[in-house]
């Protein structure tokens, strides 16, 4: 029942001040406890500086971005005449290729060069806009790999968003492993079904876009132009996190494959459960147990494959708290 996660650990690209590194503007760093005392257990993290690495100094003047903030300037604070755009962007898009093994990115918050929302651009009045932009190394990165799970660290301390992104930085690295296997059109379509659920609790109308577009495949459709396609659009669909309703509707459906082999007493047990879960009174890692538990009796090869039952670790706790 467990998912078959990657045996070696999924690498995920990280902004080295949240891994200890000393490499501010100040000297100093951002450690982050989540990453350095929970994450590192699970995955293989790939420190990146883009200030450092395109040159400047430890410590250094501070940066910031300036001008429009839908297209902004990275210049040195007490120096606006040195641009430093380019170097970072040229960074960025270098890394989004040097970096094609990584599962995820998790960026540093409010950073002119890492920030990936809501980053102060100044203007000429010397005040920040009123709307943020995008650290220009993390945008530039991130045009290069639409498709890679990225979130800040700031964000990750919020259960919601953290299940979510490491739900998708799995999802990536089970496709990572599918393509160095091979695709071909069983492949997808069993790996479509794998993702069922999953894709019913993040987003049940993107499920049935994506069930059509391997339903139309014919012998003529080569897996490798389509696979990707698939997958771009499996991964959008994962960004958004699933709701309590959308849960509790996985869970029913679930239980649905027990309704033949359970007593009426484990039925009504398993429904007041997701009730009890819909209405935020358990989290969902309880009537998930339960329904896991009876699965193990009464074992069901369709669902046991499903990556919804156990899209991370368990020792994570993440639907714990969620």
């Amino acid at each position: 029942m467990d998912a078959s996660h990657t045996a070696c650990k999924p690498r995920i690209a990280i902004s080295a001040c949240l891994m200890g590194a000393e490499v501010r503007y100040n000297g100093g760093h951002k450690a982050s406890r989540l990453c350095n005392e929970v994450l590192q257990q699970y995955f293989e993290f790939v420190p990146v500086c883009p200030e450092v690495a395109i040159g400047l100094g430890i410590p250094r003047a501070p940066i910031r971005l300036t001008g429009d903030p839908a297209d902004p300037h990275a210049v040195a604070s007490h120096d606006p005449g040195l641009d430093l755009s380019g170097p970072l962007r040229a960074y960025g898009q270098q890394m989004a290729t040097d970096l094609s093994d990584i599962c995820g990115y998790i960026f540093m918050h409010k950073s002119p060069s890492c920030g990936l929302e809501r980053v102060k651009v100044y203007q000429a009045n010397g005040y920040p806009a009123h709307e943020g932009g995008r650290g220009l190394y993390a945008a530039a990165f991130c045009q290069q790999r639409p498709d890679l799970p990225v979130e800040e660290d700031g964000r990750l301390c919020d259960p919601v968003l953290r299940e979510n992104f490491i739900t998708r930085v799995y999802a990536y690295a089970d496709w990572q492993q599918l393509q160095a296997e091979g695709l071909s059109r069983g492949a997808l379509v069993a790996f479509h079904a794998r993702y069922k659920y999953q894709l019913m609790a993040n987003n049940p109308q993107q499920y049935k876009t994506l069930g059509k577009l391997l339903g139309s495949m014919t012998r003529e459709d080569d897996p490798q132009t389509l696979g990707p396609r698939y997958f771009s659009q499996l991964m959008q669909a994962l960004r958004r996190c699933a709701s309590r309703g959308n849960h509790s509707n996985v869970l029913l459906h679930l239980s649905g494959y027990l309704r033949h082999t359970l007593s009426q007493g484990d039925r009504q047990e398993i429904r007041h459960l997701i009730n009890q879960y819909h209405a935020g009174i358990v989290p969902l890692v309880v009537p998930l147990t339960l329904l896991k538990h009876h699965l193990r009796s009464h074992p069901d090869p369709y669902v046991l494959q499903q990556v919804y039952l156990q899209p991370h670790p368990e020792n994570l706790s993440l639907r714990n708290a969620i």
